[in-house]
């Protein structure tokens, strides 16, 4: 009785998230050619409806379990601010953007930690960088959230997690998956963003999945393969930027791991907190490998020396 009560709840969910991102869709088109939704209708292709995530985000807070619930909600309303501040600066040194999603990761790791989940909330916070990295283009973050929440639900089964309130544990990211899937043929397609309130959603949801999985262990284990997963996926976007941005001729894979795991605005802000003015040049072979150049690459240095191989040479036609 239970099971078909999950499968017809997953059913609606299914429904109510696929109409409801059309539905978002038309509206926010209309009201963004308009000129009424400012950061929420970029100038992408013509125009695109940014923040289309809201409608995963307010249908996982509904039916995520009792308690976990409280914190898609949260990380939702802050990265929806997000997306409508954007890029505004505030008095306080840091962007606007930037400020209301450190508070929602923060808020999730105090929230959590009160729901019972311990130092394991920490790093269900954490999962928001990742995925908020993976969303550079049509399709990588739901991809990545598709594939990581039937790996999880493989897992669950294999070894056996025992129920979260009263359910089986393999309705958490079956949930997620539902919704993933409803929301994303219009992504996949470029017709829409899920914005910083859709990939901090899923970002969370995977956390509290891996941690009803396997708790501290799970998430930790999980966190590392998602992230060595988006690494993986990103890695031609990444080894052009790391060589015309960064300075970083012959990227590692390690390199990439970095920069899903730090890059970003917040990233950068941490290390111009604790780098401040300086750029440590790396040039260890092991540390090279485990990515250090990246995770040391201060981009508010007042110089930056780039580190070229002495065997380096330019090659017409290959990217360089």
């Amino acid at each position: 009785m239970m099971y078909s009560s999950i499968f017809f709840a997953l059913i609606y969910v299914f429904v109510v998230t696929a109409v409801g991102t059309a539905v978002i869709d038309i509206i926010f088109r209309f009201l963004g050619k308009r000129g009424y939704l400012g950061n929420l209708f970029p100038n992408v292709r013509g125009g695109i409806p940014r923040a289309v995530g809201i409608v995963p985000a307010i249908v996982l807070s509904f039916y995520m379990l009792p308690g976990y619930n409280n914190l898609i909600l949260i990380i939702g309303i802050f990265a929806l601010i997000d997306d409508i501040l954007g890029r505004k600066p505030s008095p306080f040194g840091v962007e606007w953007g930037q400020l209301s999603r450190g508070i929602g990761i923060l808020l999730v790791m105090i929230i959590g930690i009160l729901e019972g989940m311990g130092v394991s909330a920490i790093f269900v916070a954490l999962m928001v960088q990742p995925l908020n990295i993976s969303d550079m283009q049509p399709g990588s973050c739901c991809i990545v959230t598709i594939i990581m929440s039937v790996l999880t639900i493989i897992v669950m089964v294999l070894i056996g997690s025992p129920a979260a309130e009263e359910l089986p544990a393999i309705y958490t990211p079956l949930l997620l998956l539902v919704v993933c899937l409803a929301y994303s043929p219009l992504d996949f397609s470029g017709k829409i963003m899920l914005g910083e309130v859709g990939n901090h959603v899923f970002g969370v949801s995977l956390g509290i999945a891996f941690y009803i999985m396997g708790g501290l262990v799970g998430v930790l284990l999980f966190g590392i393969i998602t992230t060595a997963f988006i690494a993986f996926v990103r890695r031609n976007n990444l080894k052009i930027f790391f060589r015309h941005n960064l300075g970083i001729v012959y990227p590692t894979f390690g390199d990439y791991f970095m920069d899903v795991l730090t890059g970003g605005g917040l990233g950068d802000l941490f290390r111009k907190w604790i780098l401040k003015d300086k750029q440590h040049n790396v040039t260890n072979p092991l540390l090279i490998s485990l990515g250090f150049r990246r995770l040391l690459y201060n981009p508010h240095a007042s110089s930056y020396t780039r580190y070229v191989p002495d065997d380096y040479i330019p090659r017409l036609g290959k990217g360089e």
